[in-house]
């Protein structure tokens, strides 16, 4: 195994996490209402809190990523993850519950500045997409195997909850041990560190053929933009194409609907018609597909490219979506699961594909972390907020409303994705960054 492919799937170990934390709350969060008699609202606020931690972290996770490097901020997600699973396990009141919740997600609202950045930086440029895809990888992997375990703990009696959410704590403490065995990124050395000769040995052991030509793109690209930038700097005009760019794939990506059905995958089966026992199965069959589907993503995004992915998975959820709304106005509900699978397909190899790509293509190396804030902040956002109101929009929204709406922003997303999004496969981050930012006057 390369070099750079080890440190690769040693850092998107984050993306595991990041779905491990992200799905597991599914199985839970029946049983937490029950167990404080939460109300609808408080219920909401409790299974957001992770959301609203994810937001913080997403918006403040690129300054120590810039600012101590990415392998540091990669160690104290670890920290952060670990802290979480046991404080959640042991939470006694909404409070500390919603509080070890939060704290979770700072760290995966950081994994998806500091992850993403850090495996596009040491990815040669013809295995880019697929390195950087990894993260994505392993955030399926994390929901299909939290789902699983979810449904293993689920008959172990009333703090079942308790084990769900602890069982966090094992993958937390090997991804944090694991952090320590890899080197910084060398474009945040040669930028950020200046330290070019640590980041030249770097460079050495991830493309040894080409590593003159790669340092002299880097610093010919700090030269012409600058080594770092301030958050008054990046939100001007120069930068406006990636930054609209980051944004418009983020808020897509959640206004697909596909974190709201994560997270009450079991409750919009049991709408269904399907029973507790066999919505909670039916939740490990979304992690299978979504593994699946996400794999055939990793396959494809350096050989056909990104945008042939985005029109694939535009066109599953026109489709995925419609046809469930459809098996719910006509009462034909045994079309509702197959085709929230389909919806899952469609996700999994479009834009849960992409996105963390995308992002981390588009922007310089000195904007690099705060366009990846930006994005993950936006794709946080979205996703807090429609997990906020989830509860009370399935009591009071019939579900063909839900998902003709969600399908009705796909159709918005299928025109973006035909005139304003770029291809980036095959090409280096200094060339995209180039292409996308406007010449500095001299």
């Amino acid at each position: 195994m390369r070099a750079g492919s080890s440190w690769a799937i040693t850092a998107a170990l984050a993306g595991f996490l990041f779905g491990f934390d992200t799905a597991v709350i599914s199985g839970a969060e029946q049983a937490v209402q029950r167990e404080w008699a939460m109300s609808d609202a408080v219920h909401g606020l409790a299974i957001s809190a992770a959301l609203w931690g994810t937001v913080i972290g997403a918006l403040t996770g690129g300054w120590p990523s810039d600012r101590f490097g990415r392998k540091p901020t990669l160690i104290w997600i670890g920290v952060l993850y670990a802290l979480s699973a046991i404080g959640s396990a042991l939470a006694w009141d909404p409070v500390s519950f919603m509080l070890f919740r939060l704290i979770g997600g700072l760290g995966v609202g950081a994994s998806s500045v500091a992850a993403p950045a850090y495996l596009a930086e040491i990815a040669p440029r013809d295995r880019r997409g697929g390195l950087v895809a990894l993260f994505q990888t392993m955030i399926v992997l994390g929901i299909l195997i939290a789902f699983a375990s979810n449904f293993a703990l689920g008959g172990i009696g009333n703090e079942a909850w308790r084990w769900m959410l602890g069982a966090e704590a094992l993958p937390a403490i090997a991804y944090l041990i694991a952090t320590f065995f890899i080197p910084e990124s060398p474009r945040w050395l040669l930028i950020h560190g200046q330290r070019r000769d640590e980041a030249l040995t770097i460079l050495s052991r991830i493309s040894p053929g080409n590593v003159k030509q790669v340092v002299e793109d880097i610093e010919a690209e700090a030269e012409r933009e600058a080594k770092s930038i301030s958050w008054g700097q990046f939100f001007t005009r120069h930068y406006r194409r990636p930054a609209l760019m980051a944004f418009a794939i983020a808020a897509f990506n959640q206004l697909s609907g596909i974190n709201a059905i994560i997270y009450y995958a079991p409750r919009i089966f049991e709408l269904s018609g399907a029973g507790g026992s066999t919505a909670l199965l039916a939740s490990v069959g979304i992690g299978a597909v979504n593994m699946v589907f996400t794999l055939a993503g990793l396959m494809l995004i350096d050989r056909r490219g990104r945008k042939f992915l985005m029109y694939v998975g535009c066109a599953g959820y026109l489709v995925s979506l419609g046809m469930t709304a459809y098996g719910f106005a006509s009462d034909s509900l045994a079309l509702v699961m197959p085709f929230i699978f389909a919806f899952i397909a469609a996700h999994a190899i479009g834009s849960g594909a992409v996105i963390w790509v995308y992002i981390s293509e588009t922007f310089p190396s000195s904007a690099r972390a705060k366009g990846q804030s930006l994005g993950a902040g936006t794709h946080w956002v979205f996703a807090a907020v429609l997990t906020l109101v989830m509860p009370a929009v399935l009591a009071n929204v019939s579900p063909v409303g839900i998902f003709v709406f969600f399908a009705a922003m796909m159709a918005v997303q299928l025109v973006w994705v035909r005139f304003v999004m770029i291809e980036t496969r095959g090409r280096s981050l200094e060339e995209i960054s180039a292409n996308l930012l406007p010449a500095r006057s001299t």
